[in-house]
């Protein structure tokens, strides 16, 4: 039976559960202590395709008239699926979709630098500027001015909030990049303007995302590392899970086996844990069991066997007293004798039967050819028993051993439900196994009794009574010798009524 949420699962389940508290835990920590924000992932990569996009718009509008202004934001919207517009430092539109601007972000958007004071002097532009004061000794090489840094190489500031009702993220780049001349309302006109320190335009994008569509956010590298880490870590914990998993599947199977009163199975004592303390106490466990049983069979048996020779002597007596008592009595006296004899010759049975299994050579046999022998054994017409198995089927057992089970279980079909229809005998082949089934119409067996049926000295009928057979050890010989062949015995009621028991062999 396999279990409806394997341990390995659990493992790996648990791990992966404490490796987001985890995550959860650093990042609730990170934001406690940083206050990160929507800006927080306008760094690195999503920046670099945020000024992409702003140095794409205005290389596109810096040639065009503003009419085209619209088409050109729409064709850069389109890229990643954001809604475009530009507009000024107090939140006029001036190109793009016609959006109204909440209050928070009209409060972020960029204004003018400051002016410098009347009067005050700008620095004469760097060509008109002598040469560089030496930053080190003489002779030592200074660096070309186009290593230098300049006004342009400066980041470009970049702003990212989010309102709600409806929520909306608002990404904010300023136009004022290089070879870019800001524009300034007039009246109803745009003109360009040349003087340093105008208002700049700002570029604004919206989604309902914080991604915008991949621009800020792309999904894919953090997928990948996602599966990067989920398969390292499967490929890292798999060996301890497997090794695990496999000795409690191992130590399973043995209890398994040891229940069903195989005590010869051993389990792999190689681990150094409290698994492999586990397995050497099943091994002991097993060994001592196996002790206990054999000794309680050899008991049976030489019980069996010494009450063998005071019965046959007990049967020679009452040959020599039929000429002095009366037939009557000497009848019952013979009954008596011949319970007991068949008693004994069952625990005789058992026994050897049980004792053989480690020692028992298995060959094929054709099922047919036991089957006619266990019908001629207990002389059954052919009429009673109704078979479907080929003549060419064969199984691995001992032969003896297998018709002794077949003798045994036709004889208790016959007894109880010979009269309610023919035994139905049939037999096929499934992979590499042979289930025989033997089937009655009789009244079947009560629930509650299937388990314990095939145990030693078990009935139905717990009162032992002559008239309804034996001692109970009947199909206890029927499990112990399929076992010794190798197989396994089961039974089931059937429906409305009668029983069918299942043998399952190798085949042959």
């Amino acid at each position: 039976m396999r279990p409806r949420f394997p341990l390995s699962a659990k493992i790996l389940l648990w791990f992966f559960a404490n490796l987001l508290l985890i995550a959860a835990a650093v990042y609730a920590f990170v934001e406690f202590e940083f206050h990160l924000g929507p800006e927080t992932l306008l760094g690195g990569r999503a920046g670099r395709r945020v000024d992409a996009l702003a140095d794409l718009v205005m290389g596109e509008i810096a040639a065009q008239p503003t009419s085209q202004w619209d088409g050109v934001l729409a064709r850069a919207g389109n890229l990643y699926g954001l809604h475009l517009l530009i507009v000024t430092p107090d939140g006029r539109r001036i190109a793009g979709e016609a959006i109204t601007l909440p209050a928070p972000v009209v409060a972020r958007l960029f204004r003018p630098h400051p002016q410098p004071p009347p009067g005050l002097m700008r620095p004469p532009p760097a060509q008109d500027m002598g040469p560089p004061l030496a930053a080190g000794p003489p002779g030592q090489d200074q660096p070309p001015p186009g290593d230098r840094p300049g006004p342009d190489d400066r980041p470009r500031d970049r702003r990212m909030i989010q309102t709600q009702d409806p929520s909306r993220y608002w990404l904010m780049v300023p136009l004022d990049g290089p070879g870019f001349q800001p524009l300034q309302q007039t009246g109803v006109q745009l003109i360009p303007l040349a003087a340093p320190g105008p208002p700049p335009l700002t570029l604004i994008a919206v989604s309902d995302s914080i991604g915008l569509g991949g621009l800020v956010l792309d999904y894919t590298p953090w997928a990948a590392a996602a599966a990067g880490i989920i398969l390292f870590s499967l490929l890292f914990w798999l060996p301890l899970v497997h090794g695990i998993t496999r000795s409690i599947r191992e130590m399973t199977a043995a209890t398994a086996r040891v229940a069903e009163g195989r005590f010869d199975i051993r389990v792999r004592e190689n681990r150094t844990d409290e698994l492999g303390l586990l397995a050497r106490s099943i091994n002991g466990m097993a060994g001592r069991l196996a002790g206990f049983v054999n000794g309680q069979k050899r008991f049976l048996g030489d019980i069996a066997h010494e009450l063998c020779s005071p019965l046959a002597r007990a049967q020679l007596a009452l040959g020599i007293l039929e000429s002095r008592v009366t037939a009557a009595e000497l009848a019952d006296l013979r009954e008596e004798v011949q319970q007991m004899s068949s008693l004994v010759n069952e625990l005789l049975s058992f026994s050897k039967a049980s004792l053989a299994a480690g020692r028992i050579k298995l060959e094929p046999v054709f099922l047919r050819d036991v089957l006619d022998r266990a019908i001629a054994r207990e002389s059954l017409t052919a009429a009673a028993i109704q078979s479907t198995i080929p003549d060419a089927l064969r199984v691995r057992a001992e032969p003896d051993l297998l018709c002794r089970a077949l003798s045994n279980l036709l004889r208790n079909a016959v007894k109880y439900a010979g009269d309610s229809g023919p035994i139905e005998v049939n037999a096929e082949t499934i992979g590499r196994d042979v289930i025989l089934t033997i089937s009655d119409q009789g009244p079947g067996v009560p629930a509650e009794a299937l388990a314990q049926l095939f145990d030693p000295f078990f009935r139905v009928d717990a009162s032992r009574a002559r008239e309804t057979g034996g001692a109970g050890l009947g199909l206890a010989i029927v499990k112990t010798c399929i076992e010794s062949c190798g197989g396994r015995v089961t039974c089931q009621n059937r429906l409305p009524h009668g029983l069918t028991v299942s043998i399952t062999l190798p085949a042959g």
